[in-house]
């Protein structure tokens, strides 16, 4: 995406709240409290909080990328010259170089012209969505809900009233630029019949204006692969924001944030569970039911003897990806009553007088 006029009006440093010198890291960190805080989902109906997120979205777009915000600090530092004119009077504007390299080819030779003309990509999209446990290690296919720039739905983004089409423009031949001599310099600019865009519009549709692009609501499907976790991207391409001038729909990013589970944790694909299990099932051992993440338990089998906190493993029962299988691991813990009915009272007294060695003992030994 080439700079715009307002890199240098917007200090989108200011806008994510870090300083200049920020890390990557501390950019996409600052950013992704942000989004969460000032996100459409968590605050429906506030247009204010729309607006935030959008202007948090578009400073992320900018120094989220190492490129576009080596070009952003440039602008800045050039100051008014980046969107006037320069020290002989010669008029450029950064939103159609593209970035120096491309201003200096305008200013001396012009053989790439100006980014504004011809198709241009649209710009990406972030979004989030919440996941159940289940559903991140099960995968699903579910549907995410924007607000934002989409293809008209009248015209089908070309910007035209239904039942008529764009026509070539006859200026530029459907290139969108021109090129200008000035003396032994020649530059390309956006053609002044179609401004660029290589077509002219007769007849503009009227929900977008010509544009061929209108701010509304729309839902995109996609399906969340098994094993996602908390914090990972998933990227669609294709179905962001869509593309100036014919260009191409930019990418989707919908970050996953997976709620935690009653019971069960991951390690890597594998699954870990605390099981309580009484005295007497450790001591003697016992056939336990453990609880799966397929709502079928499966029958855990303790030999005498087993140590509160041992860890056993179940095979195949963690999360199943398109690469491995996970494992599920269950962690028994001895469950010490906290009251005694007489009957249990009186044997477990008894145990206490047969019992004949002491744990501690060995503390106490050379």
């Amino acid at each position: 995406m080439a700079p715009q006029r307002e890199w240098f009006e917007k200090d989108y440093y200011a806008v994510l709240g870090v300083p200049q010198n920020a890390s990557a890291k501390d950019i996409t960190k600052s950013y992704r409290k942000l989004a969460r805080q000032y996100h459409p989902d968590t605050n429906p109906n506030n247009a204010a909080a729309e607006e935030k997120f959008k202007e948090i979205s578009a400073a992320y777009d900018v120094l989220g990328d190492d490129d576009k915000r080596r070009e952003y600090d440039e602008v800045r530092r050039m100051g008014p010259m980046a969107g006037g004119f320069g020290p002989d009077g010669f008029s450029f504007n950064m939103g159609d170089a593209g970035n120096v390299s491309d201003l200096l080819g305008q200013m001396f030779g012009g053989a790439r012209g100006g980014r504004s003309a011809g198709p241009q990509r649209g710009p990406d999209m972030e979004t989030a969505m919440t996941l159940s446990f289940s559903e991140a290690a099960h995968g699903v296919l579910t549907t995410v809900h924007l607000t934002g720039d989409a293809s008209c739905e009248g015209c089908n983004g070309s910007g035209a009233r239904t039942g008529t089409t764009p026509r070539r423009c006859g200026q530029c031949k459907g290139r969108g630029e021109v090129e200008t001599n000035q003396g032994f310099f020649s530059r390309a600019v956006p053609c002044p019949s179609c401004t660029g865009r290589g077509v002219i519009i007769d007849d503009p549709c009227v929900g977008c204006r010509g544009t061929g692009i209108q701010k509304r609501a729309r839902e995109v499907k996609l399906r969340i692969p098994a094993g996602v976790v908390d914090g990972q991207r998933i990227r669609l391409k294709g179905r962001g924001a869509p593309g100036r001038n014919g260009g191409p729909m930019g990418d989707l990013f919908v970050e996953c944030r997976v709620m935690p589970h009653k019971f069960f944790e991951r390690d890597g694909n594998n699954l870990t569970v605390k099981v309580p299990i009484t005295f007497a099932e450790a001591a003697l051992g016992a056939d336990i039911l453990v609880p799966t993440l397929d709502d079928a338990p499966v029958t855990l089998r303790l030999k005498p003897g087993t140590q509160s906190g041992s860890r056993h493993r179940v095979k195949s029962k963690g999360i199943e990806t398109s690469k491995s299988q996970g494992d599920l691991i269950v962690t028994v813990e001895v469950q010490v009553p906290k009251t005694l009915s007489e009957e249990e009272k009186e044997i477990v007294e008894q145990l206490a007088k047969a019992t004949k060695s002491l744990p501690r003992i060995d503390l106490f030994r050379d």
